[in-house]
């Protein structure tokens, strides 16, 4: 399977769509916001007289929907209010918005923009009178993060949410890993070491290419899905994929699915420790780390409001449709079309029974960079 030709979130505005289903990833956002505020507050600190003309943003692994806009508007909302704080003139705004190719590019352009751009002008005559006015350009930057995407010392803030968990490739060597989709507590020690190997090279290269593309004192935030554990094959990070895998395993007992397909079907993700997360940072040698942080989600508080404090009715269906707007695309890929429903039919019900009994959790990994090298 080629990652990068297939890895997207399911696009449009429908049911199934990630615009309509992604809950979890709002709420991260929403979560890690502290941090990135402190982060633009040191960028605007100790910025130059070029930068207050100018601000450069890059939003790696945007995907489409509500969520795209919505991470931007907070980054220009912090500006924004900074700027008035200390009566400063604002800077020009240049974001730009990648993804992989497959990407649903034309929603975020067609659909979201332009009532992105009324609420920021509708806000800036808020604070500053009719007359007011923002200067804020957008440009969609279709390419892998795993490569260089802009120009030399083109950029001051870099974000990224909820994407670098994500594998350039599958990892070489998961022969051993059969009935499995993932790291699971079954997998042979090999199956695991091919995955730890594969984020190392990813995210050696990613922070590398981010090097070169930051001014110097420039900040990158990323947060990604993780685990507190040192164990790869820890609950706490493998249970989403897990039950997935149970859903796919009862289809192959049943004759729905070919044992051999199942087999050959490996997710390309990897959920890193913050001890991970730090050694390769560490290792690279670009960046100094001003924050590591691990937060947590209950599965149970995803919910249709957005709520973090409220329990939803059916956590079960509610992240179903979060996993399928995620992972669909993959699975149509590999299995066909008319199996899809049928999958994510047994993978709620496997999510739901596993919330009856437990409580389980998204754990995120979040990090503030400043470049040093």
């Amino acid at each position: 399977m080629e990652v990068m030709q297939v890895l997207h979130m399911n696009g449009g505005m429908g049911e199934t769509s990630y615009a309509n289903n992604s809950l979890l990833q709002r709420m991260v956002i929403l979560m890690t916001k502290p941090i990135t505020e402190a982060a633009i507050t040191a960028l605007f600190s100790a910025a130059d007289t070029a930068f207050h003309a100018s601000l450069a943003i890059a939003d790696l692994g945007c995907s489409s929907g509500p969520n795209t806009l919505f991470a931007m508007s907070e980054i220009i909302t912090i500006m924004i209010n900074l700027c008035e704080a200390t009566n400063s003139k604002l800077p020009e705004f240049q974001v730009f918005l990648n993804d992989l190719p497959g990407n649903d590019f034309n929603t975020i352009f067609s659909s979201l923009l332009p009532r992105f751009q009324e609420k920021l002008s509708e806000q800036m005559k808020g604070k500053y009178g009719a007359s007011a006015t923002l200067s804020c350009f957008f440009n969609g930057v279709p390419g892998s993060f795993y490569g260089r995407l802009f120009a030399r010392e083109s950029l001051h803030l870099i974000y990224s949410s909820y994407s670098l968990h994500w594998l350039s490739q599958i990892p070489r060597g998961l022969e051993g890993n059969k009935g499995n989709i993932y790291i699971a507590r079954s997998s042979p020690p090999e199956v695991i070491r091919a995955y730890y190997e594969q984020f190392q090279r990813d995210f050696s290269t990613f922070l590398e290419c981010r090097g070169q593309e930051l001014v110097m004192g420039g900040f990158m935030v990323l947060t990604l899905m993780g685990r507190r554990s040192d164990d790869p094959s820890s609950k706490e990070c493998c249970s989403i994929w897990e039950l997935l895998a149970v859903a796919l395993n009862q289809m192959v007992s049943e004759g729905l699915i070919e044992e051999e397909k199942l087999d050959s079907f490996n997710i390309p993700n990897y959920t890193p420790s913050p001890k991970e997360v730090r050694l390769e940072v560490q290792k690279q040698g670009s960046f100094s780390i001003n924050c590591l942080e691990v937060s947590e989600v209950d599965w149970s508080k995803i919910g249709s409001d957005f709520d973090p404090n409220v329990v939803s009715e059916d956590g079960g269906y509610h992240l179903s449709r979060c996993i399928r707007a995620v992972a669909e695309p993959l699975v149509v890929h590999h299995f066909g079309e008319e199996i899809i429903d049928e999958v994510f039919k047994r993978c709620k019900a496997q999510l739901a029974a596993r919330m009856s009994t437990e409580n389980p959790t998204f754990v995120n990994v979040v990090i503030s960079l400043k470049k040093v090298a």
